[in-house]
């Protein structure tokens, strides 16, 4: 396998005081083995050996906010209280002895279903008591229930800020949350946070976005993680047109987000063929067009196969990265995520730098079950 020259991979980026040395992000992996919610040296140690790989920004697993039944599974860690908010400090200092920079990805899993064998102790709470169109589960938020969310993710972005994170990621994507506030199909409020057209029921994730601005202050970097696609409905589309994306997006970049994350399960794919053909700009690339904020692409980057197949046992092989490489030329976005190969090959990013290309992993399935 050969490859043309990836220096386009390991050119600086530079946010405001926020300074990467490529353009490689290690993207959230749910890895579900923080004891009682709290991250131990096994955890500092793998986000570690990443950032000894040579990965210019590491965002961490979805860690959760300081609300009842944020997570869906056990083991999943926590980013408030003093145990788990120390345990991600001895997570941050070994990253940054490596040499490295990161950012929490700061979560709250709505009323999606995780482990089906466990449950929290209270009930989920999601926008109207929808796990998907049609299909009830858990309480639908009060306003109250609104307003103490928005202020535990501004309190869990300060908390990063103070523990000497370099960013924070908010996790806005795949049918949480805050991507069911988004999807028509589960908010069926009669209130101000929904309404006919995407731009109003953008106001939840607006907020949010502009009380961890407040809490962070202007230069701390702020990273929004969407995608068009639930776990509930691959099929989902929440702007069908460059004109609903700029209602969608614009209301939250305005609102204090530096970058946006947008998730394709396949990078390459373009995102309004009928616009632009089906070379044309994907998602992160309209999005970088739209808002003129930069952008990180993600999916199934150097591997044959989507991520979805993992969660069913299936491998994937290596795959070439001269697409990646072809649109990074082209300034289509400008930071690209990797997830399952760097789980298998922590080295993987040396290897691409050094033009070892043919010692390259892909993805073995039983990568998941240890944090190597």
């Amino acid at each position: 396998m050969t490859v043309p020259s990836t220096d386009i991979l390991f050119r600086p980026f530079e946010l405001g005081a926020l300074t990467l040395p490529n353009r490689i992000v290690m993207a959230p992996m749910t890895r579900s083995m923080a004891l009682q919610g709290i991250p131990g040296d096994a955890n500092a140690a793998y986000y570690r050996r990443r950032a000894e790989g040579g990965v210019g920004l590491i965002l961490s697993e979805g860690t959760v906010i300081d609300r009842p039944a944020s997570r869906n599974t056990p083991g999943i860690p926590f980013f408030h209280g003093e145990q788990a908010l120390a345990g991600w400090k001895k997570v941050i200092d070994a990253v940054h002895d490596a040499g490295g920079h990161m950012g929490p990805q700061l979560w709250h899993t709505g009323s999606t279903i995780g482990s089906k064998d466990w449950a929290p102790d209270e009930p989920v709470e999601s926008p109207s008591g929808l796990l998907a169109p049609g299909e009830p589960r858990g309480k639908a938020m009060s306003e109250e229930d609104i307003a103490d969310t928005v202020a535990a993710f501004a309190r869990a972005a300060a908390d990063a800020k103070r523990l000497g994170f370099d960013v924070a990621e908010i996790h806005g994507a795949h049918g949480y949350l805050i991507d069911q506030f988004f999807w028509s199909g589960t908010n069926e409020r009669a209130d101000r946070y929904n309404g006919p057209t995407i731009k109003e029921r953008s106001r939840f994730a607006a907020e949010v976005v502009a009380a961890i601005r407040a809490a962070v202050g202007p230069d701390f970097p702020v990273i929004l993680r969407v995608s068009q696609w639930k776990q509930q409905d691959y099929a989902a589309r929440l702007a069908t047109s460059p004109a609903e994306m700029e209602d969608w997006l614009q209301p939250l970049v305005d609102a204090g987000v530096d970058i946006l994350h947008c998730s394709q399960r396949r990078f390459w794919e373009p995102e309004f063929p009928e616009i632009d053909g089906e070379k044309g700009l994907n998602f992160a690339g309209w999005a970088k067009k739209i808002t003129g904020v930069p952008t990180i692409s993600v999916g199934s980057v150097g591997l044959s196969d989507e991520f979805l197949g993992a969660f069913r046992g299936k491998a994937s092989q290596a795959a070439g990265i001269e697409n990646l490489i072809e649109r990074m030329e082209k300034e289509e976005f400008d930071l690209i995520a990797v997830g399952r190969v760097l789980l298998s090959d922590a080295q993987w990013v040396n290897k691409v730098q050094s033009g070892d290309v043919g010692h390259l992993a892909g993805f073995d399935p039983a990568s998941l079950a240890e944090l190597a």
